[in-house]
């Protein structure tokens, strides 16, 4: 595991910056293509794709943990560039989510130092296991994710395109780093640990829809 102070030091402002911050995403999020209609969603509406894109947030609050943590504890300088580039990608999908809850008049998650935390701790458990066993948990996170993703593509309001046009992208960029780690030489996890999984990730969507 790498234990220099700039490695250290870059870990924690990640998570100063996830969880408190409003990183600058690299590209220009989806919604800025899809028509405006904030204005057009009634209230229930609009009340539904908040709490659905807050969820999304936590997404990605998590996500930063997991590959942050993941690439802390490899030793393989080629694929702690690759998490990093991959936690690059999902600050992306943080930004646009964060800019979504700001448009919906909606609020981040009251725990997301908690969801952050735990998700770290998650990666650097996957990580400590060996490089095959974190790829594979990259790769069965993403594609839960992603099915995650086409789930709220049946819940948003169809007049919110501009969520949906986010969820889009995000979808497809998860898919896109599944397929990295199975190319990557992921392990494929044992289905009770994919069971669990799937189970705490449906405590944690059930809680951030609310809090």
């Amino acid at each position: 595991m790498p234990n220099s102070l700039d490695t250290l030091l870059e870990a924690a402002d990640s998570a100063l910056r996830t969880i408190w911050g409003n990183p600058a995403a690299r590209l220009d999020s989806p919604a800025k293509s899809a028509p405006s209609a904030e204005s057009a969603l009634s209230a229930a509406d609009r009340s539904r794709s908040g709490a659905l894109m807050r969820v999304n947030h936590v997404g990605e609050v998590c996500a930063q943990g997991l590959y942050n943590a993941q690439a802390l504890t490899t030793s393989d300088p080629a694929l702690r560039s690759q998490m990093l580039r991959a936690a690059e990608e999902e600050t992306d999908h943080l930004r646009w989510t964060r800019d979504r809850l700001d448009s919906l008049g909606a609020r981040p998650s009251l725990l997301n130092p908690l969801w952050y935390g735990g998700a770290f701790t998650l990666g650097l458990l996957a990580g400590r296991m060996g490089d095959a066993w974190s790829l594979g948990f990259v790769r069965e996170t993403e594609r839960q994710v992603e099915a995650h993703l086409d789930g709220h593509l049946d819940r948003l309001p169809p007049a919110d395109v501009a969520s949906r046009a986010v969820v889009e992208r995000m979808k497809a960029d998860e898919a896109a780093h599944a397929a990295w780690a199975q190319e990557a030489g992921a392990r494929p996890l044992p289905p009770g640990v994919s069971t669990l999984m799937r189970m705490a990730a449906r405590v944690m969507t059930t809680v951030a829809y609310r809090i």
